[in-house]
């Protein structure tokens, strides 16, 4: 039977699965497995098991198996052998060793990248499978600390940082205080009813990153554009609980996002530049809570700047003359075809952009997309090993800076820069249209 990965000295190194594990029973597993299999899933994934023919062409569609040369066991159809099958061959009678393992493949060895699905004969979504594991495994409890703890944030606070309602409007007159210094004009504003645009930012901004509150701020300030900002719940539109597989907690987060914005009578949201974040609200959320139609219309940044840029609101003064490469961030990619609009920025803004092959919607992952990264530091390694085809992507652009529009696609590539030594920076698209826009980047 399947065991778990451990550290050297045989243990496991995440204490949320160990713990999980050491209160299981083989019939609470199997009386878990059959629920979610029964109730929960239907024609879709009886489907896709009876389709796959264990060809094997998604192996060369995913970068963990790419980067470990080729081991079948990070192969996509692998990974679907090694846990789902073995749970319904079983008819669930496995082990709680077994479903660490399971934990650990779906959340850790997957981002749900849905790349595989393109190279699939039959369109297989993998990613979906491997959805349906970590919906067994969080129904167990068996989730990685480090996620479930950013999602408990967001049950407790609503946002994943933890961060308080007076330290998120401190931020932001902050940063107001900091723009009026460049653009004296220039405002913030909190809780204006009726505007054009409710700007959604995720956790990590306030808490770590507020330069990129203030580069929108500058952007929207210098388009002219009438927007604001809530000051209550729903201004993190970030949601690790649709990667935990919490669907009640997403659709609660989800719901939260939207009232926001309808109790402000915005016109449309636009989101931040994160991939996972817009998937949530645009796609997953959504559907979760039962909606047929948006109550609020939802704009990923790239499509926001792109309006901006191409109806002359935005004016380049001087474009950014290092040589620079782009990532395709999967879930405003692949999952919402945003690619041409992003090139088109970064070439208005940009002089000598070298893309990087494949691209597009066959671009590789970042490898910490799908909750990766927030599973934390005890699998920091396998993520950065599971991904050199990236680095070697990068490598041969012998770019000088990496344009990457989605913070956890920031962060994994960021890690992936250090880990294989590129002399590279890695920047936002705000980063690079505020350093070229008119009337800001100094």
């Amino acid at each position: 039977m399947l065991q778990p990965r451990t550290d050297e000295n045989g243990s496991l190194q995440d204490i949320g699965l160990q713990q999980a594990m050491e209160q299981l029973d083989q019939e609470r597993i199997r009386r878990t497995i059959n629920q979610v299999l029964r109730g929960e899933t239907g024609a879709r994934l009886k489907a896709y098991l009876e389709a796959c023919v264990n060809c094997g062409m998604c192996a060369h569609a995913c970068h963990f198996c790419v980067s470990n040369d080729f081991d079948p066991s990070y192969s996509p159809v692998g990974k679907v052998e090694q846990t789902l099958r073995e749970m319904i061959r079983h008819q669930g009678r496995v082990s709680p060793s077994f479903m660490v393992r399971c934990a650990q493949i779906a959340f850790t060895e997957c981002n749900v990248c849905k790349r595989c699905a393109m190279y699939c004969p039959f369109g297989i979504d993998t990613a979906y499978l491997m959805l349906v594991v970590r919906r067994i495994c969080f129904k167990l409890g068996l989730v990685p600390q480090n996620i479930q703890d950013t999602a408990h944030s967001h049950a407790v606070t609503g946002n994943q940082m933890w961060v308080k309602d007076d330290e998120w409007i401190d931020t932001l007159q902050w940063q107001e205080e900091e723009l009026q210094d460049e653009l004296p004009e220039a405002s913030i504003p909190l809780e204006r009813e009726g505007a054009d645009v409710m700007l959604s930012v995720i956790g990590p901004e306030p808490k770590f990153q507020p330069q990129l509150i203030y580069q929108a701020a500058a952007i929207l300030n210098a388009a002219g554009v009438d927007w604001t900002v809530p000051a209550t719940h729903g201004w993190d539109n970030s949601d690790m609980a649709m990667y935990v597989r919490d669907d009640a907690l997403m659709a609660r987060i989800k719901r939260k996002h939207f009232e926001a914005a309808m109790r402000l009578k915005a016109s449309r949201i636009v989101m931040c530049e994160c991939g996972h974040a817009f998937r949530s609200i645009y796609d997953v959320g959504v559907r979760q809570l039962g909606w047929w139609l948006y109550p609020v219309p939802v704009q990923h940044a790239i499509h926001f700047y792109w309006e901006l840029i191409t109806s002359g609101r935005i004016r380049i003064a001087e474009k950014y003359d290092k040589p620079v490469t782009i990532h395709d961030p999967c879930n405003i990619v692949r999952g919402r075809g945003l690619h041409e609009m992003l090139r088109e920025v970064v070439n208005t803004c940009c002089s000598d952009v070298r893309e990087m092959h494949p691209n597009r919607e066959h671009n590789y992952c970042c490898a910490a997309g799908g909750g990766v990264i927030n599973c934390g530091s005890p699998y920091k390694t396998k993520r950065v090993s599971g991904n050199r085809v990236k680095a070697d992507q990068l490598r041969e652009t012998e770019a000088e800076t990496l344009i990457a529009p989605c913070h956890n696609c920031h962060s994994g590539l960021e890690d992936i820069i250090k880990g294989y030594e590129l002399n590279m920076d890695i920047k936002f698209l705000s980063d690079i249209i505020y350093h070229c826009m008119e009337g800001t980047g100094e």
